[in-house]
């Protein structure tokens, strides 16, 4: 596991001990920022299950103006402090929380990412809250990593779900908050 482009570019990062964090692969992390790349420079991002804090981490060495990272694991919290050690970059916020009570309280994000357990069945809820508490920017994306047989939510206007990539077994999904008076 390491940084794949940026300012971070291949240093290596702290991988997790057991089967509690399922990190992200190289192969799905570079199709993922290869969607997004233009839209990361001096956005604000939100690292939601956290975990090894890879894809904020991608975020920040790619221009990202500032990072938040979230995870009620006290391992993942360890490992995203060490991560950012190890890459020089710095966080605006390392939150050890669940994700839910953390959007209660969040404050406002250009690009979130959402990479929770596959079998938790919590993603329906959380894109639900983000809707709910509107912390997503206009014109803001959320990145979704789900199993390839899960069907994601739709979402109300102006939360709109653009489009969906599969890469073997894992799915990425794409939302967004359209500005008035857009359309899809």
């Amino acid at each position: 596991m390491r940084v794949i482009s940026g300012s971070a570019r291949g240093r290596k990062l702290l991988e997790p001990r057991g089967m509690d964090v399922r990190p992200t692969t190289d192969k799905v992390k570079e199709s993922i920022f290869n969607i997004i790349q233009f839209d990361i420079p001096g956005r604000t991002v939100l690292d939601l299950f956290a975990g090894t804090g890879q894809l904020g981490l991608e975020a920040l060495s790619r221009g990202a103006a500032s990072a938040v990272f979230v995870d009620e694991s006290t391992e993942a919290k360890r490992l995203v402090e060490g991560n950012l050690k190890r890459t020089g970059m710095r966080a605006e916020k390392l939150i050890r929380s669940t994700a839910s009570a953390y959007l209660e309280t969040a404050g406002k994000f250009d690009i979130i990412f959402l990479d929770p357990p596959y079998d938790s069945g919590i993603l329906d809820k959380i894109i639900k809250k983000i809707q709910l508490f509107d912390i997503l920017n206009e014109n803001g994306i959320i990145v979704c990593e789900s199993r390839l047989d899960r069907p994601m939510p739709e979402t109300d206007a102006p939360y709109v779900k653009l489009r969906e990539y599969c890469y073997g077994k894992v799915k990425i999904t794409i939302y967004t908050k359209q500005g008035e008076g857009e359309n899809t």
